[in-house]
């Protein structure tokens, strides 16, 4: 006696048993989820990056550059470094190399997530310097903009940190300007 095994043939299976037409179709699949996701990102997060008055932001534009030609005449130079042991932004600025003196405004401004952004106000000690609390940073090439009180002048840099311990700006003209 012999014993006969039935053997099913791959091709007398049902295609949803078959491994192929899930091999082909898993592509599509992961086509069909990134876009679900992507679609969730674009329309979940606010485009910081969209400014509804061009006209008005043209004419700020005109008005910064005049604060640059100002910080220009005056001579401005500001060196600062950040303290991370202590977190503290610590730095100094000069007037045709000598000190000033009187209130600051600096803004660190995130390259992407304006939430991040720091406002900090200083001010200046006889010989120029200053040091203000600042929680440590995010690892970020950050713009850094530093404003007299009287938003007279202003001094337009960036600071990679951590990769740049110090962070100097001096007044000089916008690429363009």
């Amino acid at each position: 006696m012999t014993s006969h095994r039935t053997r099913v043939r791959l091709d007398d299976a049902p295609w949803y048993r078959q491994r192929w037409p899930w091999l082909i179709m898993l592509g599509p699949f992961l086509v069909v989820l990134a876009a679900v996701y992507s679609g969730y990102l674009a329309f979940s997060r606010q485009d910081a990056m969209v400014v509804d008055d061009y006209y008005a932001k043209g004419k700020a534009i005109n008005q910064d550059l005049r604060r640059d030609r100002v910080a220009i005449e005056r001579g401005l130079t500001m060196r600062a470094d950040y303290d991370a042991i202590n977190g503290r932004f610590n730095g100094v600025l000069l007037e045709h190399g000598q000190p000033m003196t009187g209130a600051i405004h600096l803004h660190l401004a995130h390259p992407t997530q304006p939430e991040k952004d720091r406002h900090l106000v200083a001010r200046l000690d006889p010989q120029g310097r200053f040091s203000v609390p600042l929680p440590l940073p995010e690892r970020a090439r950050w713009t850094v903009l530093v404003e007299g009180d009287q938003r007279d002048w202003r001094l337009n840099g960036d600071w990679s940190w951590p990769q740049q311990q110090q962070v100097q700006i001096n007044a000089d003209l916008p690429p363009g300007g």
